[in-house]
């Protein structure tokens, strides 16, 4: 059938991975170091993946194409779990998709699985996004406001940038290194006593910065060049800001080197997933 789907660009693609993350549907995948639509029926044509590229890569075109299918669709997202489930849901119904939402949630009950709230983006004890959301946080405290937050700095170590770092400085030897996506510390209140306490710190961002490549050789250097103990990653949890793990893990492939790696998430609340 004729109808809309992505295509990408593969002069402009960089490999970054970013459009990965951010399809819930599972259509991408990073081949041969370009993204790829590995399968026609997994894309819905509506694009979620256009605004997560940094590159530029990827637009709609309408072809010839086999008809997108919910029901395998959704077979691969409820193995992801909850979240996911809510995502996708939430990206259909932004985008008029009351069919394939309808059929979504059909699988679900089928399934057993509980229906999210994909309308409202309410959650227990966080306040809404959006022109209000400086008011309910006036007017709503949450158990995090109890939180005693240390004012000392615990900063170690500088530049903290990527793109200044110099991979040889001496306080990367024999580091639990700190890598950050640069919206956590705005982000979550306790982050100088909860993460950067005893850890030098790097942070970048993998969506707004210009190339991921120049980021990955560089971490790769560091990761060859110093005897780095452990990496804690610290992201958001926007789809785009998946190209965090993906980066370091792209960058301890190509130094061949297997360093413990931790992974938090912090919500758009300011919360800790």
């Amino acid at each position: 059938m004729l109808r809309d789907i992505i295509t990408i660009d593969k002069e402009k693609c960089n490999g970054c991975g970013i459009c990965v993350t951010g399809c819930h549907e599972g259509a991408l995948q990073i081949i041969n170091g370009k993204a790829e639509l590995v399968n026609d029926l997994f894309c819905d044509g509506l694009g979620a993946c256009i605004a997560d590229c940094p590159q530029d890569a990827i637009t709609i075109e309408k072809r010839e194409a086999v008809p997108y299918d919910e029901k395998i669709v959704m077979e691969k997202i409820i193995e992801g779990g909850p979240d996911v489930i809510k995502a996708h849901l939430k990206h259909l119904y932004e985008h008029g998709q009351e069919e394939f939402v309808k059929q979504g949630i059909n699988i679900l009950k089928t399934k057993n699985i509980d229906i999210p709230d994909y309308i409202s983006s309410e959650v227990p004890c966080t306040c809404h996004q959006g022109e209000d959301q400086i008011s309910k946080k006036q007017n709503h405290k949450c158990p995090s406001d109890s939180i005693t937050i240390n004012t000392t700095s615990e900063l170690v170590n500088w530049p903290i940038q990527l793109h200044l770092v110099n991979p040889h400085a001496n306080w990367l030897d024999n580091a639990d290194l700190l890598i950050a996506a640069d919206c956590t510390a705005f982000s979550y209140a306790n982050f100088h006593n909860k993460f950067m306490k005893g850890k030098p710190t790097i942070i970048f961002c993998p969506k707004l910065d210009k190339s991921a490549e120049p980021y990955i050789e560089k971490l790769s250097m560091i990761f060859k060049e110093k005897n780095i103990k452990s990496i804690t990653i610290l992201r958001m949890e926007v789809p785009c800001c998946g190209g965090t793990e993906i980066i370091i893990q792209r960058a301890l492939e190509l130094a061949q080197k297997f360093i413990f790696v931790k992974v938090f998430t912090i919500s758009v609340d300011g919360e800790l997933v």
